[in-house]
């Protein structure tokens, strides 16, 4: 069982998942920030590398990654600050990219580094199942979960084939649509999750607009794990202390107890 199954497993409350943009607004804020998360309580930690197409996330996450990538952050950089925070925290480590920036890298390169510096999974939004194959070979070969995405335009067929190839938990997009905050999540959701609840075991984990501790409770009586990305993003920006981020993500913890 890989760390983010066993952490997933060994959880008595929903897992929460909070997303940080590598190097956003400073690489010392991500270097501080998630230490500080993990001794709240995340069971796991979503790590963003910066892309220049981000097509899956919104306005919050695109700035994050475009102001990121403006001061250098590369992949490698990525690396290189997931293995300074593997030295100080013990929770499972995600990162969140897109195919390009993987494939340029190359393949089993990106794996073996992830392996090498402490990355435990990877979630890439662009990269559907049926077009998985080469990467999942290397994933396994470094013992990375490949972490597979499903929303509620999803096929049946779609269903099926993520459930059973995705690894580490099942992402489950709350809408059609892009992150960030939103003001409700949709009526339909407990449904979706029903339908994909019929199809696995695996673990099911809800992102994309989560923002408010009321709609976190929502998807904690369905949902395995809550993915909570750019409402932390705004926080870490307007508060440089990080006192408002940690005070969030302490809230945000204590609810899904």
């Amino acid at each position: 069982m890989s760390r983010v199954s066993s952490a997933l497993a060994r959880a008595k409350h929903t897992a929460l998942i909070p997303y940080i943009t590598v190097g956003y607004p400073t690489i010392q804020t991500t270097l501080k920030a998630v230490p500080l998360f993990s001794s709240i309580g995340c069971d796991i930690i979503e790590l963003g590398i910066p892309f220049s197409d981000p097509l899956a996330d919104g306005a919050t996450i695109q700035q994050a990654s475009y102001e990121a990538l403006r001061q250098g952050i590369t992949p490698k950089v990525c690396l290189k600050v997931a293995q300074e925070i593997r030295k100080q925290v013990e929770t499972p480590l995600v990162f969140m990219t897109y195919y390009n920036p993987v494939l340029k890298f190359g393949l089993e390169r990106f794996c073996s580094k992830c392996a090498e510096v402490g990355i435990d999974g990877l979630i890439i939004p662009d990269l559907p199942p049926d077009e998985g194959k080469e990467l999942e070979k290397s994933t396994r070969r470094h013992s990375l979960d490949l972490i597979y995405l499903l929303s509620p335009a999803s096929t049946e067929d779609r269903i099926k084939l993520v459930a059973n190839r995705s690894s580490g938990f099942i992402y489950l997009v709350s809408l059609t649509g892009v992150t960030g905050t939103r003001d409700r999540l949709p009526e339909e959701l407990e449904g979706f999750v029903a339908k994909v609840r019929k199809r696995t075991e695996k673990p099911l984990c809800i992102g994309f607009g989560v923002s408010t501790l009321e709609q976190a409770r929502r998807v904690a009586k369905v949902a395995d794990g809550v993915i909570v990305g750019s409402r932390i993003m705004q926080l870490l920006d307007e508060d440089k202390s990080l006192e408002n981020a940690c005070s969030f993500v302490k809230c945000l913890r204590e609810a899904l107890l």
